[in-house]
């Protein structure tokens, strides 16, 4: 990769999602860094007046909840962070407002819960506001609806939303910002580390800079930012992992600038498009199924629907239509699929021909457990 390869990447860019963290619109009292926030403004009016669609990924709203309630420190039980969420929110979005009015630019807000993604219709709803607003100039500004959200639909962090967001809407490029300039790894002077400029994908080797008890990079949230930047990597979005604090750090990157760490490649794929993205990303498995090697063969390597006959357990419990993990004989994850029966009547099914399941059921949908329209493989 060469910084003349990044800027024939970015030249391609049309639609950009742009992430903001917490410790970028914050100073350590918790409260709004006011210069901050009118920079980043300013960033993504100039993109927005380019002619570039734009969508901001925003943190803060807890803190902008803390500063209003006079809090000290982040509140540590749920109830008392979705009232601070709450309060900030509507804060947030009003400072948000006043200064891209500053640039005759209209917002729209957009609150997220994973259970708004995975569920089709609402995916697709959430899909069609934000491609209208972006077509009508409109900034899109979305947030983790933390006034609601609790354990189970929590997306986890701002990373992770960013990801999906950028695969919901089809972006060019994801630019996650935050407190350091990048991916830092251990440079050729014992004790001392280098930004890393350009990476082609994540690999376990790059994810094991940020873990590990003796890491002296296991701080920031850079493991979250480099697997949320897998995932958009995976279906061809490039990824820029830069310092937020830096007033002109958007333009550096779009100008294609030697700043942070860039992640992609030219040769891009758009493997996944449409339901087989929402299937592989946007799902939680409510189930498993293990299947033998032959099946395993049969939907890796030949492309195949699953087969009663090649499933030896059914793990959990499940309805038509849920999405499912499909696991080999070491419990490894190969694909994830809708399925065509319930977890009850794969159990009566598994391991008996497709002929067999009318007899056994006393009806039948489908001869596939899990067609392969409906199936996406994973490397992850």
């Amino acid at each position: 990769m060469t910084r003349e390869t990044c800027k024939e990447i970015l030249e391609t860019v049309k639609r950009v999602v742009v992430k903001v963290g917490t410790r970028v619109l914050v100073d350590e009292s918790g409260r709004p860094n006011e210069t901050r926030l009118r920079a980043l403004v300013s960033q993504l009016a100039a993109l927005n007046q380019s002619k570039l669609e734009v969508v901001l990924v925003s943190s803060g709203a807890i803190g902008a909840g803390m500063e209003a309630l006079g809090l000290s420190s982040r509140p540590k039980s749920l109830r008392d962070l979705q009232m601070a969420a709450a309060v900030g929110q509507t804060r947030l979005m009003s400072r948000y407002s006043e200064l891209f009015a500053e640039h005759d630019i209209v917002i729209g807000q957009v609150l997220l819960t994973h259970s708004d993604l995975e569920h089709r219709t609402r995916h697709l709803n959430a899909r069609h506001t934000m491609m209208n607003l972006m077509n009508h100039s409109i900034v899109p500004i979305v947030n983790e609806n933390d006034v609601v959200a609790i354990e189970e639909i929590k997306f986890g962090d701002n990373d992770h939303l960013a990801s999906l967001v950028a695969m919901l809407v089809d972006a060019d490029l994801l630019i996650l910002l935050t407190s350091v300039n990048g991916l830092q790894a251990p440079g050729q002077e014992s004790g001392s580390l280098e930004r890393v400029p350009y990476l082609e994908d994540i690999t376990k080797e790059t994810l094991a800079l940020t873990w590990g008890k003796e890491s002296q990079l296991s701080t920031g949230g850079m493991a979250s930012k480099l697997q949320s930047a897998g995932s958009a990597v995976s279906v061809g979005i490039p990824v820029v992992i830069a310092d937020g604090r830096d007033e002109t750090v958007l333009t550096k990157v779009m100008s294609g600038e030697d700043c942070g760490t860039f992640i992609g490649r030219l040769d891009k794929q758009l493997s996944l498009r449409g339901k087989k993205r929402w299937i592989a990303f946007f799902n939680r498995p409510e189930g498993s199924l293990i299947v033998d090697d032959g099946a395993c063969r049969a939907v890796r390597e030949q492309g195949r629907s699953l087969l009663p006959i090649g499933i030896r357990k059914v793990e959990g419990q499940f309805d038509i239509g849920a999405v499912v993990a499909i696991k080999n004989l070491t419990g490894a994850t190969i694909a994830q699929g809708l399925v065509d029966y319930s977890s009850d009547h794969i159990r009566l099914i598994r391991g008996h021909n497709s002929e067999e399941v009318t007899e056994l059921l006393g009806s039948k949908h489908d001869d596939e457990v899990v067609h392969r329209d409906n199936l996406v493989l994973l490397n992850r």
